[in-house]
């Protein structure tokens, strides 16, 4: 007999409808998918065969034919083993579906239990869109698929669960296993209170002494989304003040909490109300691959630049990361988005992201310093820096040194401003960028947008000009100085951009590290 099931795959960040056909006939024993499997889907055959068996069901010894449409698309993942479980169970006669059809995500164990799959959500959204009223999930995907609305969404803990909604009472035959967990169905999420457990981990900028000047420039860089660079000796704080990002975001809005959501949910990636608000903050170690970084891979996941979309890539040690995998950063933070082909396939994954980087000036970490000697060979220093190239550099807004921390500094009785005082002056000249810009960050601002943005007058022009001239700015470089000058702007409540704006603008894009870097 045939039994025919929905369910869902994902590609690159969209989810796609796959019917699951499963055809029992005479024959020898014999269990093939067919429909572009890859390894993973292939040895479905083995975890259905166990969760059947072990599950108290019948494991038929007849000749099965899955078929997953539509076959010109390749399938990947275990997210199919429910349904072919219980479409083997139809198609057997061993339950009788009732109360109308039911779409099924779900890895199936040896022992029948679910478990759950990266992608519910898009694969749900997707079920959605199709017409379907009803899903049935794992239990730890619940939370996640009831980020869709207009879905009944049911979490299940094994595949006896599954029969009886398939089935409904007396609807399939006996079997040996026991009753597992009550089913759960979506409920309401308390999601304020999950989302202030997410920023527990970030710094508190009250606990950071002194480095006012790299202070104002993450202040600067968060309040228009503008890459940040700091340089500086080690224990100077760079780190901590890096860490600090998480606090001092605004919220995301509802429809970029809707992408993120779903980056994370293919990224298999905790998709909760913690998430759901929360700015995502990625700080990968140097020795991440270039695969890691931008995606990619034999199943095309998203990398770390789109897990960091409408959040902040932290970078530490920046010039410690291999050179290719910098240089693939390239396009993300000009573009906003990365797009990856292979030869099976090729998809486009968003990207718009802040980077913020630390590094010392050298390997040793002491060059430049006024009371340390540099134990570098001659010339190290500038070979170290050189590992950050000039169009990389050129992307990045804001490069601050940051020196030394005197002592004095660091036991000084006067408390430094704390995150939340920070975080609402940000939050404000947020606002006040977003509607002027129509939804954009200053960050974002190209062209004659950014110029009707600025606003600036002819004393403001001439000293926009002399500024180019002596920090010989790339038009890249002019455009990324007027968007940081806007930005400033928008934190002192001016509606134009003057010369006072530029000057500092100019001042959190130091010119040492670059020329040293461009040697």
């Amino acid at each position: 007999m045939l039994a025919i099931l929905d369910t869902a795959v994902v590609h690159g960040l969209r989810g796609e409808l796959v019917r699951v056909e499963v055809d029992i006939s005479n024959g020898l024993p014999v269990f093939s998918i067919v429909g572009l499997p890859d390894t993973a889907l292939s040895e479905a055959r083995e975890r259905v065969r166990g969760a059947l068996r072990n599950t108290g069901f019948e494991y038929p010894l007849s000749r099965i034919t899955v078929n997953l449409a539509p076959a010109h698309r390749r399938k990947s993942g275990a997210a199919y083993d429910v349904a072919i479980a219980v479409g083997i169970l139809l198609a057997n006669q061993q339950i009788r579906a009732s109360g109308g059809p039911w779409a099924l995500l779900g890895e199936l164990s040896l022992d029948g239990s679910v478990r759950s799959v990266p992608g519910v959500l898009p694969m749900v959204a997707t079920l959605q869109a199709a017409g379907h009223g009803r899903v049935c999930v794992p239990t730890a995907s619940v939370d996640e698929a009831a980020l869709v609305e207009g879905i009944e969404v049911v979490g299940v803990e094994g595949l006896d669960d599954v029969t009886r909604l398939i089935a409904g009472p007396g609807g399939r035959k006996a079997a040996r296993a026991k009753r597992r967990t009550p089913i759960r169905v979506a409920g309401a999420v308390d999601r304020d209170e999950a989302a202030t457990l997410a920023l527990t981990d970030a710094t508190e900028l009250a606990d950071l002494r002194g480095q006012e000047h790299a202070r104002w420039a993450l202040e600067v860089a968060l309040a228009g989304r503008h890459n940040l660079l700091l340089v500086g000796p080690p224990g100077a704080g760079k780190t901590m003040l890096a860490r600090a990002a998480p606090r001092l975001q605004p919220p995301l809005t509802e429809e970029e909490a809707r992408e993120v959501a779903v980056i994370r949910s293919v990224s298999g990636l905790e998709t909760s109300a913690a998430a759901r608000r929360t700015r995502p903050f990625r700080a990968p170690h140097h020795t991440t691959s270039y695969a890691a970084m931008v995606g990619g891979g034999p199943r095309l996941r998203p990398g770390l630049v789109t897990q960091a979309h409408h959040g902040v890539l932290f970078l530490d040690e920046l010039a410690e990361f291999d050179r290719h995998v910098l240089d693939a950063l390239r396009q993300p933070l000009e573009d906003g988005a990365v797009e990856i082909v292979r030869a099976h396939g090729a998809v486009s994954y968003p990207a718009r992201l802040q980077l913020i980087a630390a590094m010392n000036p050298c390997r040793c970490g002491w060059d430049g310093d006024t009371e340390r000697q540099c134990r570098c060979p001659l010339r190290e220093p500038e070979r170290y820096r050189r590992r950050v190239s000039g169009p990389l550099l050129d992307r990045i807004d804001l490069r601050v040194v940051m020196p030394r921390l005197e002592p004095q500094a660091l036991v000084a009785l006067a408390r430094p401003e704390p995150s939340p005082i920070v975080a609402q002056r940000i939050q404000a000249a947020w606002t006040v960028a977003r509607e002027r810009n129509q939804g954009l960050p200053n960050a974002a601002l190209q062209g004659h947008r950014l110029l009707r943005a600025c606003d600036l007058d002819a004393a403001a022009r001439w000293a926009l000009d002399e500024l180019g001239q002596q920090l010989e700015l790339t038009a890249r470089g002019v455009h990324r100085t007027l968007r940081v000058a806007r930005t400033i702007a928008d934190l002192q409540g001016r509606s134009a951009v003057g010369e006072e704006e530029l000057a500092a603008a100019a001042a959190l894009r130091d010119r040492t590290f670059e020329s040293a870097a461009a040697a």
